[in-house]
């Protein structure tokens, strides 16, 4: 029963990161964390299990036309020496960066959801040479927060007006690069975490069922509705976040 309840998470949250372009590793992350896994633990087993499920969501992305190589490449190769320092990175401070980041995630939901209400008329913004600290800010704080690589790329550039379908297909396809480094690094620096192997093959086998059903949809989805999905689920999830890291820390 319990390595059903693994993979129903799995498939949930993937069909989510798929659709929306975000939260499969925070999804993942809170239910290993309220399990009662160490930060780093419950990050390195999310990303040992993002593994394969990036790899068919991103497959199933291009076959939909749902990826720019162009901002792949700018996106992933810094991406993956952020990742891999955050892994790091991890080891020694834990989550203390959470709350932070879960502030900088609800403005960035703020402003994707008013975008929603703006009439269209921009033509969709062009990525610049501020895509690559962003690729790499993304990967460290993934590593470091168990899962923020969707949330924290993706929503800053449909923040900043790039196609919403392109940006969603193509940061999670550059996120199979970034996390195949990231767990990589922690093989080598938690190899502790291949124990909790049930775990990482149930979320994997719900994963990978859920990205090609994921990818159709976000081809689907009309452009504001997605837009005002992905706007209320960054500020939710971040808003619960915080509460409960205030909470805790009371």
């Amino acid at each position: 029963m319990q390595f059903v309840i693994f993979i129903i998470i799995g498939f949930a949250a993937q069909l989510i990161d798929g659709t929306l372009g975000m939260a499969y590793g925070v999804s993942c992350r809170t239910f290993l964390k309220m399990a009662g896994l160490p930060a780093s633990m419950a990050s390195a087993v999310v990303h040992c299990s993002e593994v394969p499920t990036t790899l068919v969501s991103g497959i199933a992305h291009w076959r939909f036309k749902n990826v720019s190589w162009k901002l792949l490449l700018k996106l992933a190769i810094p991406g993956v020496i952020g990742g891999v320092l955050g892994a790091w990175v991890l080891s020694s401070i834990g989550d203390k960066l959470e709350p932070f980041i879960d502030v900088y995630l609800i403005v960035m939901g703020v402003l994707i959801f008013i975008k929603v209400f703006k009439k269209d008329g921009k033509a969709p913004r062009k990525e610049g040479a501020y895509v690559y600290p962003l690729g790499f800010i993304g990967g460290f704080l993934d590593a470091t927060g168990g899962g923020g690589w969707g949330p924290v790329v993706t929503s800053t550039m449909l923040a900043s007006n790039h196609d919403t379908k392109k940006t969603i297909g193509t940061v999670n396809t550059a996120e199979f690069v970034v996390t195949l480094a990231q767990t990589t690094a922690f093989f080598v620096l938690i190899s502790d975490f291949i124990a909790h192997w049930q775990t990482i093959l149930g979320l994997i086998i719900g994963g990978v069922l859920a990205a090609p059903l994921a990818a159709w949809i976000c081809k689907k989805l009309p452009v504001k509705p997605l837009l005002a999905i992905v706007g209320t689920l960054i500020v939710g999830l971040n808003i619960y976040n915080l509460v409960t890291w205030i909470i805790a820390a009371l």
